[in-house]
């Protein structure tokens, strides 16, 4: 029979939820959600990326990227920038206000791992990343 509490899509499913919702519930006094906080943390390694290239970089669809970058733009943590290169294209740019809230945001994300990952050895996180990189970077081709 199967047994789905043992299911590895059931477990990663259960894991990402609570790592969410805890992540998720100290970003909402900045009024943005966990998703969103990966976009600026692309940004603040390398600003004036295109939706492009935010789309690419995080995982994340094109039409989804659009919806989160509106609603960054309208909290002033980001804009639209010409793209000096492509008329039909943006840069997508840090306001200082997004680039103010860097090291507060990225204290925030460090804590939440670290509670989150507690129960955890130091050898049994860097397996747990090992892990969830080569089953993130296995082509989605594959069967």
């Amino acid at each position: 029979m199967y047994n789905i509490e043992e299911s590895i899509g059931f477990l990663l499913a259960k894991a990402y939820q609570r790592g969410f919702g805890m992540f998720k519930e100290r970003l909402d006094k900045f009024d943005i959600t966990p998703q969103q906080f990966s976009l600026l943390a692309f940004l603040w390694r390398e600003d004036g990326l295109s939706q492009s290239e935010l789309s690419h970089k995080t995982q994340i669809d094109r039409t989804t990227i659009g919806g989160l970058i509106d609603r960054l733009e309208r909290l002033e943590l980001l804009k639209r920038c010409p793209h000096p290169e492509d008329r039909r294209a943006y840069r997508i740019c840090l306001t200082d206000r997004g680039k103010s809230l860097e090291s507060e945001l990225c204290a925030i994300a460090l804590d939440v791992t670290e509670l989150y990952l507690a129960p955890l050895s130091a050898d049994e996180q860097g397996n747990l990343r090992t892990i969830l990189k080569k089953i993130r970077q296995w082509p989605e081709n594959k069967s």
